[in-house]
């Protein structure tokens, strides 16, 4: 890492937004509805017998703003901004891209769109209803009944300018924190919703007209309760709008570009045996001996904040005071973050190891997390602050937090069974559950940031309980150093709360 020589270029720091110049803006509406429900009601897995609310405009713009959207900006002398978004994204920077396949929107013509956040906006990129196109895509006939399907993307350079090839894990962490705000916005606005991974790639990059060297489809999202089936869908022309670039110039990663290409899917028939594959049982992980069993408190049924408030309030903390937070809270928090998703593929990829280092009622070491038994298994005792900071890339949050959540997974066994995509899974869920972990520790008025690490040392730190297992994703969790509100113009929306992101 420090013989790399890699500086950045602020003459060529990415543009904040993607921008359609020629295309007409379609202004979405401000009004949005409340989300009053608790943050942890909006985490608890939906009920599938329970009425669903119909998908219109307002719950549309609502999804998108409150998982996507610009929540303040801030102006420096001389006029420079920095636009904060409702989800966390590495380094701020941001390369998550939404689309909406519309198809029975209410207050919506059906069509293919992109989201703009920097003036809360659609741009219509195809007229007609392609939700057909995109259930050939997934090999998923039932997304052509639901009224409407988001799909996230991300711009490479956009990351890779500051992390270089190295960005392409950050991909799925950003869009999988998007996720998990997303899922639980809809949740409190009874939107059903899912997430789909397995799509032929290029068809539905051609559809959203992505320029492949540049940008790529992640994850598609149905949105709403299924409806009529769609009807066969206009023929996809190619689609190559006007975009304003980036950047004065661009640094290409090959090794990005290539990681992105060997996990694709080429085929619908590829797509519907990758998913047969899907359908297997997750084996259940070996149980590990010599190690002292903490059971956790019973987590609590509310987070004491609306949804709405708590991403207001969420942030990346940059800065922990090192006090302790309650047993309950971690417990709390790490139990709602782990409850599963609704997915096409399997929840359980990735496992916690929680380094405690103030948290009341549990002794400071490391521990592996049982999200089954919902218990802490001791790995080692005593002070690991230390070597916390060390592990999080010699970051001091990683030690001044009150715990420390690292993800790892049994890489070589999901590539030996889902293939190149599984990387893109193990990241995805990674990120999802780091993003379940904000909204769990800012609705109960503490902090977190996401954390980058290093690769192999985490590994050898959590062993021989972590052998042949790679490290994916680290968030720490905490109170943060009490400081001045941070200065900028907060976005107003009627009948929403906006958000902070740092």
């Amino acid at each position: 890492m420090r013989q790399s020589g890699h500086v950045l270029d602020w003459e060529t720091k990415p543009l904040p937004f993607k921008v359609y110049p020629a295309l007409e803006q379609i202004r979405l509406p401000t009004a949005l509805p409340a989300l009053s429900a608790d943050t942890f009601a909006a985490l608890t897995p939906a009920d599938p017998s329970a009425a669903a609310a119909p998908l219109d405009l307002e719950r549309l713009a609502a999804l998108l703003f409150f998982s996507a959207g610009v929540t303040r900006v801030k102006t420096y002398p001389g006029g420079g901004q920095i636009h904060f978004r409702a989800a966390a994204s590495t380094g701020a920077l941001y390369q998550t891209e939404a689309y909406v396949i519309a198809g029975a929107v209410e207050g919506l013509e059906p069509g293919v769109y992109h989201f703009s956040p920097g003036d809360f906006s659609l741009r219509r990129l195809r007229a007609g209803d392609f939700r057909g196109a995109v259930a050939l895509a997934a090999a998923d006939d039932a997304l052509a009944a639901q009224p409407a399907i988001l799909v996230l993307s991300a711009i490479y350079w956009r990351n890779t300018w500051k992390y270089q090839a190295r960005g392409y894990r950050h991909l799925f962490w950003d869009s999988g924190t998007l996720l998990g705000q997303l899922l639980a916005v809809a949740r409190a606005l009874d939107v059903p919703a899912r997430l789909v991974t397995g799509f032929v790639d290029a068809q539905l990059n051609g559809l959203l007209g992505l320029d492949a060297e540049k940008e790529g489809a992640l994850v598609a999202v149905p949105l709403g309760a299924p409806g009529p089936v769609a009807a066969a869908s206009p023929v996809i022309v190619t689609l190559t709008p006007e975009v304003i670039p980036l950047s004065p110039r661009e640094v290409d990663y090959p090794l990005l570009r290539d990681a992105y290409d060997n996990s694709s899917l080429d085929s619908e028939a590829e797509v519907a045996d990758w998913g047969q594959v899907l359908n297997y049982d997750i084996p259940a992980a070996p149980a590990r001996s010599n190690v002292a069993i903490q059971d956790l408190t019973p987590p609590a049924r509310e987070a004491g904040r609306a949804l709405g408030e708590t991403i207001e309030r969420r942030g990346s903390t940059r800065a922990f005071s090192g006090e302790a937070i309650g047993a309950g809270a971690l417990s709390s928090a790490l139990y709602h973050a782990t409850r599963g998703f609704p997915a096409d593929v399997p929840a359980g990829l990735v496992d916690l190891y929680v380094n405690v280092h103030a948290v009341t009622g549990i002794e400071p070491g490391a521990y592996a997390y049982d999200r089954d038994a919902h218990a802490l298994a001791r790995l080692r005792a005593g002070d690991v602050r230390e070597a916390s900071a060390f592990l999080c890339l010699e970051q001091a949050l990683g030690g001044t937090s009150s715990a420390t959540v690292f993800f790892l997974a049994d890489l070589a066994a999901v590539l030996a069974r889902w293939g190149n995509r599984g990387y893109r899974l193990v990241n995805l869920e990674a990120g999802l559950i780091g993003g379940r972990l904000y909204l769990g520790a800012y609705g109960q008025r503490f902090g977190a940031s996401g954390l980058t690490f290093y690769d192999r040392a985490v590994v050898e730190f959590f062993s021989p309980h972590a052998v042949g297992k790679d490290a994916i994703f680290v968030t720490a969790l905490g109170r943060s150093v009490r400081s001045a509100p941070p200065s900028g113009e907060r976005v107003a929306w009627r009948g929403g709360a906006g958000g902070r992101r740092s």
